[in-house]
């Protein structure tokens, strides 16, 4: 009798012996940990045949790791975050997560939508911030789909209910991570609602392109080709206008050092910030496709992070408030500047800022946003 898995078997030899034949990343499930309620927390890996995977986990639908060879081929976890699920339970950090229902600040947590007014619960001084006290990173999202291939993905899913920390409307919401052989890894927002609302959904996971514990990012050097900044008042909400980059510290359009100018005593926003903690105005709209809001390279490792978005705002955060009380998954502790984070949105505070465009979301209509990390290294030392 003929062996019915010969022909299956020859196919997969012949796929890895072919020159240019295609690799395929996988995705392999697991639990992480569980909810103080009980409720187990499941982790997806997406790993590409380059040495490139990231392990998303359902709490917060939150990035747990992204491992990534620097220029020489060792491989390090780029993404700060904990082990276990005890960390993330211990402090809310934002590490790695899904961020909403509005990502960023909303001055006093009050906005007026159809002429009626809504409050929202605030937990950042008198402001309400990344969805309020119980934001979309506070909660259980479930798995939805499972995918292996050229590129292997995980979505999850969550309903936020009408009237959730204050806001309007049944939100559904759907994060795909999709990672590729080419070391791309992709993230969909995606959002509906039955009744008329804001929406700003965005990603925080915390970069150290030289490895999660190794120290400073003050030497990597940052590029973001925008022109100008939506400068802040004492709570950091928008005032309303628009600041030109040029001939400040803000100005990334050249690839500079994190922290040439982080100390420029003369900044208002510095001061107030702790260090850079604003909205870098990529365009007026958000545009059709993603294109290029970011670069970041590392001289010691190598690595190059390049984000690509369709969103206008491009929040810049340099890991300010890290006061060396967390210790992280290598054990070391995280300090002032251990990490920097690139959030695609729409501006803080649009909602009530009609200059900044809208960020209203009603019934038959889809937000989404899309972010591209893509992967790479220099091959060049320092």
């Amino acid at each position: 009798m003929k062996n019915p898995h010969r022909h299956l078997m020859l196919s997969l030899a012949c796929a890895l012996l072919l020159p240019g034949a295609a690799l395929a990343t996988s995705a392999t499930r697991s639990n992480f940990g569980a909810m103080p309620d009980g409720r187990t927390v499941e982790a997806v890996k997406l790993q590409n045949g380059h040495g490139t995977s990231v392990t998303v986990i359902s709490y917060g639908a939150r990035v747990q790791s992204l491992l990534t060879p620097d220029r020489d081929g060792h491989v390090a976890d780029v993404a700060l975050g904990y082990n276990t699920m005890d960390g993330y339970l211990s402090k809310r950090q934002f590490f790695g997560a899904t961020v909403g229902r509005f990502a960023n600040r909303i001055d006093k947590g009050q906005f007026t939508l159809d002429g009626v007014r809504h409050q929202l619960t605030l937990n950042d001084g008198p402001n309400s911030l990344h969805g309020g006290t119980e934001g979309l990173d506070t909660r259980l999202w479930k798995i939805t789909a499972v995918a292996q291939g050229p590129t292997a993905s995980v979505t999850f899913s969550d309903v936020s209910p009408d009237g959730d920390q204050g806001y309007p409307g049944r939100l559904t919401v759907t994060v795909t991570y999709s990672l590729s052989e080419d070391n791309q890894l992709t993230i969909d927002h995606r959002a509906t609602t039955d009744k008329t609302t804001i929406v700003n959904l965005s990603n925080h996971t915390y970069w150290n392109l030289d490895g999660e514990g190794s120290g400073t990012v003050m030497d990597q050097r940052l590029t973001i080709p925008a022109d100008e900044i939506t400068p802040v008042d004492d709570t950091l909400i928008p005032a309303g206008a628009f600041l030109a980059v040029a001939g400040t510290p803000y100005d990334f359009r050249q690839a500079k050092a994190i922290g040439k100018d982080i100390r420029d005593g003369r900044s208002a926003q510095l001061m107030t910030g702790k260090g850079y903690d604003m909205n870098w105005v990529i365009s007026r709209a958000k545009s059709a496709r993603p294109r290029l809001v970011a670069q970041v390279e590392s001289p010691d490792s190598g690595r190059v992070l390049r984000l690509y978005s369709d969103q206008p705002g491009l929040q810049f955060y340099s890991g300010n408030f890290l006061d060396g009380t967390t210790v992280g998954k290598s054990g070391h502790t995280y300090r002032q500047g251990d990490a920097f984070v690139l959030e695609p949105q729409f501006f803080p505070d649009t909602p009530n800022h009609p200059e900044f465009g809208s960020a209203v979301l009603r019934p038959g209509q889809v937000y989404e946003n899309r972010m591209v990390y893509r992967f790479s290294t220099d091959k060049v030392g320092k």
